[in-house]
């Protein structure tokens, strides 16, 4: 599936995460994110049980604490909405801290709170022991589509060139003086993602006719093989499995 390059958010390593097939690591992490999501709001000992899980992950894939917390920053749109739901929401008042705030709103933001953080934590663990051409493969594997994994693929490979292109543009700009300043240079900056979008439709169709010219048919030549033992089935279960016991038990309390 081409040659790849290294991604900023995978993390170089040699672990038995690292090594497990893609597709073992997607079928577990998602297994995770369900009954993680199906956990009664309530049962606040299942998510520290969770947690635990997603630090025995970490560590067993050896990626630092703290890149996982500087990485979970990304969720904190969501967090300061969930901070909001206990002063807006309806429902019996209760006082924090001298404050008188909604009940629900207290459970709903500890819900998408604690839900949130473990799917966000658990997606940094994965994208972290998994290149992203290769997580392509896993997810061709479990038969996804070949012409959405190619298109997944391209956007891949060539994001970094048209961001690079779109860099070049702005020096160029910036050395014949122009500054954006207000929204006068909106025409300006208008012309350069026309010329942009102009430039990368050209470059798209020079790669697809060099492709056809070296025999593309609409599939890709695979390179790298992913295929999964049971005994690696097995190891990437073993996450899953565990959640479904705290699962289940949140439910039979």
């Amino acid at each position: 599936m081409g040659a790849g390059h290294a991604h900023r958010l995978y993390v170089p390593g040699a672990s038995p995460v690292h090594r497990l097939p893609p597709q073992c690591k997607l079928v577990a992490v998602l297994a995770f994110v369900l009954l993680v999501v199906a956990t009664p709001r309530e049962r606040l000992w299942a998510f520290a049980g969770y947690a635990a899980l997603l630090a025995a992950v970490a560590v067993a894939a050896r990626v630092p604490l703290r890149l996982v917390l500087r990485r979970v920053v990304i969720e904190v749109p969501f967090v300061a909405f969930a901070f909001l739901m206990p002063f807006v929401a309806n429902g019996e008042r209760v006082r924090v801290l001298g404050v008188a705030v909604s009940e629900n709103g207290l459970w709903g933001a500890w819900n998408i709170l604690a839900k949130g953080t473990l799917g966000v934590v658990a997606s940094i663990l994965l994208a972290a022991t998994t290149e992203p051409r290769v997580l392509l493969l896993g997810i061709e594997r479990l038969r996804m589509p070949q012409l959405i994994t190619q298109i997944a693929t391209f956007m891949l490979r060539y994001g970094d060139v048209v961001t690079a292109e779109l860099a070049r543009m702005r020096v160029a700009r910036a050395s014949r003086g122009f500054e954006a300043r207000d929204l006068r240079d909106a025409g300006v900056l208008a012309k350069s993602v026309g010329a942009l979008f102009l430039r990368s439709y050209e470059r798209g169709e020079r790669v697809h006719l060099a492709m056809v010219s070296r025999g593309y048919d609409g599939r890709m030549p695979v390179l790298h093989d992913v295929g999964a033992t049971a005994a690696q089935w097995s190891l990437a279960a073993a996450l899953p499995l565990t959640a479904a016991l705290v699962t289940l038990a949140a439910w039979s309390v």
